[in-house]
């Protein structure tokens, strides 16, 4: 419609600009009253008018559109890839809770209690979220030159378990037990943290075992 307005409206500017003369002979006459049946009328030329713009429609996010730093790394990759493998194996890992929501479900625990969430800030991949004496409080994981560590501290860690396993341990055990989603753990999983424990990490695959069972006990080798 618009091309044909912008043709129809030059023809008229066109034919409006020319003088006008008498007919010379009714045949004359009539070829322009019947030429001027088909065209638009000359007498006023036709006005454009602008059509209203529509308005744009605002972008649709990128698919996997995060706020999250992209790799520096293929290494650094494989080791968020493998935190949260393990993270979803661990049964404490509460995925996208809030501060608030993980603040109550702490707030009846024991000091100590703690679990692992994603973080809301930018460029942090998790939260540590903890019972101390005066309450829930939540502390980001920072991951940094390939290492994990706590904000605020010094000391860094290649895994992300190693950290918690670190804290767990330490005297003056800031971490106690994870509150896991499910309360009653299956044995499996009771006997696998017993072996891990007794024989140590570095030596599971010293322990004769068939395939199926080596690779379970490696598939979480650690002691929360």
């Amino acid at each position: 419609m618009v091309a044909h307005n912008q043709v129809a409206a030059d023809n008229a500017i066109s034919t409006a600009a020319e003088p006008r003369r008498r007919p010379e002979s009714s045949s004359s006459s009539s070829s322009s009253s019947s030429s001027s049946t088909s065209s638009p009328s000359s007498t006023a030329p036709a006005r454009l008018r602008p059509c209203p713009a529509a308005a744009a429609p605002a972008p649709a996010p990128a698919p996997g559109d995060t706020h999250f730093r992209t790799f520096r790394s293929h290494a650094e990759y494989r080791r968020i890839t493998r935190a949260s493998a393990l993270l979803d194996a661990c049964g404490f890992y509460w995925g996208p809770l809030s501060v608030h929501g993980a603040h109550e479900r702490l707030r009846a625990e024991p000091v100590g209690t703690f679990l692992v969430r994603d973080s809301r800030q930018r460029n942090c991949f998790f939260a540590l979220s903890v019972k101390m004496a005066s309450g829930p409080t939540s502390i980001r994981v920072h991951f940094q030159a390939g290492r994990f560590h706590l904000d605020g501290s010094r000391e860094s860690f290649d895994c992300l378990f190693e950290l918690l396993e670190h804290y767990v341990a330490a005297p003056r055990r800031m971490l106690g037990a994870p509150l896991r989603q499910r309360r009653v753990r299956p044995l499996q999983e009771l006997c696998r943290q017993r072996i891990v424990a007794t024989v140590g990490r570095e030596n599971l695959a010293r322990i004769p075992l068939n395939p199926v069972l080596r690779d379970y006990l490696s598939s979480f080798p650690f002691q929360i």
